[in-house]
């Protein structure tokens, strides 16, 4: 029982550096989209349409698992290198390479000790470990392979058809609040005594896991009076079929009572950690996707709807409650009998994208606007070609936090280039930036 209680807080607490980087920045191959401030990513069904007209192809050169092979270590609980925010950091961001990444403070030592339930009666021990005040972070990750079957075809490449296709699909919502007296403690550079004093930590975090078996339409309509082989109206739909394999939503509270030396104590009045589980292995849902977007010569804009009606019921949910008595001593969990509790559906914000860009014949600007999952958005960036090169820069507005990046792009010849990108992530337990550096080759077909 002790094992499956520390899987538990270790799952808990890894998930809170995994949740915020679902955006597609920290997952996106192509280095040059990222410079351009994410722009599109699955954003818009049409839009994406437009961008396959694009005679290139990215290929990403993932610098980052020069980073994470070598410590593997971090990901096995056998292991006394044992990381779980290490872990979160390296899962939330696998392929780009990130500065400082192994050397930075990720708050082990307290991870471990609550791990373990042998945490240091004086809190000072962790000073310097400051995780964020308050965490709300929610992402989608619902990528699509198939192809269409064109039924019909006309003049200047239009046609309408089908698209078939599937994909996975993981999506994850947390929050987390963090006692902001407890904050200042570790944050301070001399020893706190806090007598008397019940600080909290509180996170509620939600994962679902699903493959998603899709049908769609697909349509270009050609635009009199424009000359760009990539002008025309296109229009595009989904629907996904969901099938759920996994659902878990842990809700933990933990709390630190002081005495009056302001040490950790045993206070037999409330529970130090409790950990409340709800587990599914089986579910059924749905979602509609559906985008609109148009080209006229240099100039391209479109709107896009994601997940609307997005649902999945999870059949069969129990609910499973782990608790302990003492995080100093070292104490057994407790689990309490497994609960039914039924059915129980969940739902997805939908998420709305409008887009809008020009392209000159040696510069291009783009511009991007949402609302969904991850609260309002918006995105933007410029680039330049001066001969064999590309200049890049970009912005990026997300969970009210802005995220510069830029980037550089080389020709090495007709047919292959080399992009590289600078942006700032915080995939880490604190929510530091650090500097991340994403590398792709382009391919051109023509």
């Amino acid at each position: 029982m002790r094992r499956t209680g520390q899987l538990l807080i270790v799952t808990a607490l890894a998930v809170l550096v995994q949740a915020a980087p679902l955006s597609a920045q920290n997952w996106s191959f192509d280095a040059r989209d990222i410079a351009l401030g994410g722009i599109g990513n699955g954003g818009n069904l049409a839009a994406d349409m437009i961008q396959e007209e694009r005679s290139s192809r990215a290929i990403v050169l993932p610098l980052g698992l020069l980073q994470v092979v070598p410590n593997l270590h971090v990901f096995d609980p056998s292991s006394d290198r044992f990381d779980p925010a290490r872990a979160g950091e390296y899962a939330a961001s696998p392929i780009h390479y990130i500065v400082g990444r192994d050397h930075s403070s990720t708050g082990q030592l307290f991870v471990d000790d609550i791990r373990n339930a042998r945490l240091s009666r004086d809190l000072n021990t962790y000073r310097g470990f400051v995780p964020a005040a308050r965490l709300q972070e929610a992402g989608l990750a619902a990528s699509s392979w198939g192809g269409t079957i064109k039924l019909s075809r006309g003049n200047a490449g239009s046609f309408q058809g089908i698209f078939i296709g599937g994909g996975p699909y993981f999506a994850t919502q947390t929050t987390t609040t963090v006692d902001e007296r407890l904050r200042t403690l570790l944050a301070s550079e001399t020893p706190v005594v806090a007598p008397n004093t019940s600080f909290a930590i509180d996170n509620a975090t939600a994962n679902q896991m699903a493959v998603s078996i899709i049908g769609g339409y697909r349509a270009r309509f050609a635009l009199a009076g424009t000359s760009s082989e990539r002008s025309g109206l296109y229009v595009a739909a989904n629907y996904r079929y969901l099938r759920g394999f996994l659902y878990e939503d842990f809700g933990l509270c933990l709390r630190l009572d002081t005495d009056r030396a302001g040490l950790l104590t045993v206070n037999p009045t409330t529970v130090p950690l409790e950990i409340t589980r709800l587990r599914a292995s089986r579910g059924r849902g749905a979602a509609i996707d559906v985008g609109v977007g148009a080209v006229l010569d240099r100039i391209e804009f479109g709107f896009g709807a994601n997940g609307l009606a997005n649902r999945i019921d999870w059949n069969d949910v129990e609910r499973h409650r782990y608790t302990i008595q003492s995080l100093v001593t070292g104490g057994e969990f407790l689990e309490s009998l497994p609960t039914p509790i039924g059915d129980v559906r969940v739902e997805l914000p939908v998420d709305y994208r409008g887009h809008f860009a020009y392209r000159a014949d040696a510069w291009l600007g783009a511009l991007e606007v949402g609302r969904g999952i991850q609260g309002n958005t918006l995105r933007g960036g410029a680039e330049w070609r001066l001969g064999y090169f590309a200049l890049r820069g970009g912005m990026r507005y997300v969970r009210q936090r802005w995220e510069p990046r830029g980037g550089i792009g080389v020709n090495l010849s007709p047919r292959v280039g080399i992009d590289v990108t600078a942006f700032s992530t915080s995939a880490n337990l604190q929510r530091k930036r650090q500097l991340a550096i994403a590398t792709s080759l382009r391919l051109t077909a023509r």
